[in-house]
């Protein structure tokens, strides 16, 4: 697997090519933690949109409490009247298995909204969900992607404080 490091000019041509593509206007942009952050904020301002929500889901981590079937949790997710009958773009960087996206696509329908998923990378073939896709994307790929935002070696905070006995 190649390994891809975006710069912060790639990523701003990323996102414009996303919005040319997107199916304007939308009543909000959803977006998802953490990896959607950055790319819905850059949508919202070309755009020109204000309401900007946050969903935070949780799949199991370890590895024997997670299966392909693993219910998500919702650490943070909008109330159900901010979605009701409203055209909402949901935002992430990456659908890699597609759970996510799809998680937060059934919660934004069950509240009566309609969600159009919207993604930077689609891992297309790592996807659990063969039927279905992000309405937008930019590239399909297999590379391990590593965003600007994401640091590429986090050493300098595994080192602890030390206290000063002077």
């Amino acid at each position: 697997m190649k390994h891809v490091y975006l710069s912060w000019r790639e990523l701003e041509e990323l996102v414009s090519q996303l919005v040319f593509k997107l199916n304007t206007p939308y009543d909000a942009i959803l977006s998802i933690t953490r990896g959607g952050i950055i790319p819905s904020g850059m949508i919202a301002e070309a755009l020109k949109m204000k309401e900007v929500l946050t969903a935070a889901v949780l799949f199991p981590e370890h590895p024997s409490q997670r299966t392909t079937l693993s219910w998500p949790r919702f650490l943070q997710f909008p109330s159900d009247d901010l979605l009701k009958g409203r055209k909402v773009l949901v935002v992430d960087n990456l659908w890699y298995q597609g759970r996510t996206m799809m998680a937060v696509k059934g919660r934004v329908e069950i509240a009566g909204g309609y969600p159009e998923l919207a993604v930077l990378h689609w891992k297309q073939s790592s996807s659990f969900f063969p039927d279905e896709e992000p309405n937008y994307f930019v590239q399909v790929t297999e590379d391990f992607i590593h965003y600007p935002w994401q640091r590429i070696d986090d050493s300098d905070y595994r080192v602890r404080a030390q206290p000063s006995y002077s």
